[in-house]
């Protein structure tokens, strides 16, 4: 049986799609595939969606049953074992929920993340005091002084994706509660709204905020993320978190629906500009 991991690799996500392409492609059902490993058709369903890591011979296997050359077998064994290395996130495997580690690997393959935020400032973009404020008061279990360390390492260690040549586009909607409600000291506030002044300055960052004034929209309901991608293999996701929990769709339907919130969303809220322009009105008020 092929080795379950916490969370697939972005790079397990792909290859697994890869694997369903070629076996479909020659008219392989799954029954078959299976017979090929001698294994239960469960378990090349599980392969296809990396919901367990890629054993070498079984790939091989497979290669061969669909007719892929020995050179090209090579290439793609190669693949499997860089995507089978543990992501860096895994080293907080002893804080880090199972259900959120598919996120941070799906975080740093995107190519594009949308995101909705009701309530707090998204954590690619939270100061480390405002971000142990939040953890310290909003955390569900773990609420250990150390514990709560390592998820504010966690989060900072995020961060740095937006700092590389390579970092992807980031569009946020955050509605006016998340300014108007007080997370930690003024002085943790203060440091906050100047965070975001600064990443309203970066060139691939995009911040908007949903004022009062322009009334409902259609995100209300919850926040979510949209995850879009420069590999052709993977299309748009969306995270949608609950409070033990979270789900990914990326179902079309399901996804177009999100991204038809996000559009309207962005066209309603302040502009780019105009929401420089509140968060410094904010920072005075403090």
């Amino acid at each position: 049986m092929s080795e379950p991991r916490s969370a697939p690799t972005v790079g397990q996500v792909v290859l697994g799609k890869r694997l369903q392409d070629l076996r479909e492609r020659v008219g392989m059902s799954r029954d078959q595939a299976a017979k090929v490993l001698r294994v239960a058709s469960a378990t090349v369903r599980r392969m296809e969606t990396a919901e367990v890591a890629l054993k070498i011979p079984y790939v091989q296997m497979l290669l061969k049953a669909y007719g892929i050359s020995d050179e090209e077998t090579d290439a793609f064994v190669e693949l499997v074992e860089e995507a089978n290395k543990p992501g860096w996130w895994q080293r907080y495997h002893d804080v880090l929920p199972d259900w959120f580690s598919m996120y941070v690997s799906l975080e740093g393959a995107a190519s594009l993340l949308r995101m909705y935020e009701p309530h707090f400032v998204p954590g690619l973009l939270q100061t480390e005091d405002y971000a142990r404020s939040v953890l310290r008061t909003g955390a569900v279990g773990q609420t250990r002084p150390e514990d709560i360390e390592r998820h504010v390492a966690l989060r900072m260690r995020r961060q740095s994706l937006l700092q590389g040549p390579d970092a992807p586009r980031l569009w946020v909607v955050m509605d006016e509660t998340v300014l108007r409600r007080p997370v930690g000291s003024v002085g943790a506030m203060r440091g906050q709204i100047d965070r975001l002044l600064e990443a309203t300055e970066m060139p691939h960052v995009t911040l908007q905020i949903a004022e009062f004034s322009t009334g409902h929209h259609p995100g209300t309901y919850g926040p979510f993320v949209i995850f879009r991608f420069g590999m052709p293999e993977l299309p748009d996701m969306v995270y949608s978190e609950y409070l033990t929990g979270a789900v990914y769709f990326d179902a079309r339907p399901e996804v177009a629906s999100y991204l038809e919130a996000m559009d309207r969303m962005a066209a309603q809220a302040a502009t780019a500009q105009r929401t420089k322009e509140v968060l410094r009105g904010f920072r005075k008020e403090l």
